[in-house]
């Protein structure tokens, strides 16, 4: 399995602030940042720093202190957004894959969606 991380994809070059984001939350391994054309009231990408395309590819490689970290930079997004379980009306976390998963960016990232109901999340096949 080859994961081909590309260096020049829009998430490495906000990491490296050539490209300006508007940022929620930073923390040693992670980035969280407002999308430029969010879907949802809410709608923040959380990205580790590291160099993974995919969360498969995150999982396998990165450290056991990159893991934490990442996964609780999404938890206190959640819960700074208000859209956690405790502090909200819950939200949906997306992260697409690959070209089946019409992954657009080459950089692994989730998006936290809140702050409305979001219906279904795949539509049957007709």
């Amino acid at each position: 399995m080859a994961y081909a991380y590309d260096d020049q994809n829009i998430f490495a070059k906000i990491l490296r602030g050539e490209i300006p984001n508007n940022t929620v939350l930073e923390t040693e391994h992670a980035l969280a940042f407002r999308d430029l054309y969010p879907q949802a009231p809410t709608h923040v990408l959380v990205i580790p720093k590291g160099p993974y395309v995919s969360y498969d590819h995150f999982a396998v490689e990165a450290s056991d202190a990159e893991i934490v970290d990442y996964t609780r930079a999404i938890a206190q997004v959640c819960k700074m957004e208000g859209v956690s379980l405790d502090a909200g009306e819950g939200f949906r976390m997306i992260s697409n894959a690959g070209d089946h998963g019409v992954q657009e960016v080459p950089h692994l990232h989730v998006h936290i969606l809140g702050g409305r109901r979001m219906g279904r999340m795949v539509q049957p096949q007709s």
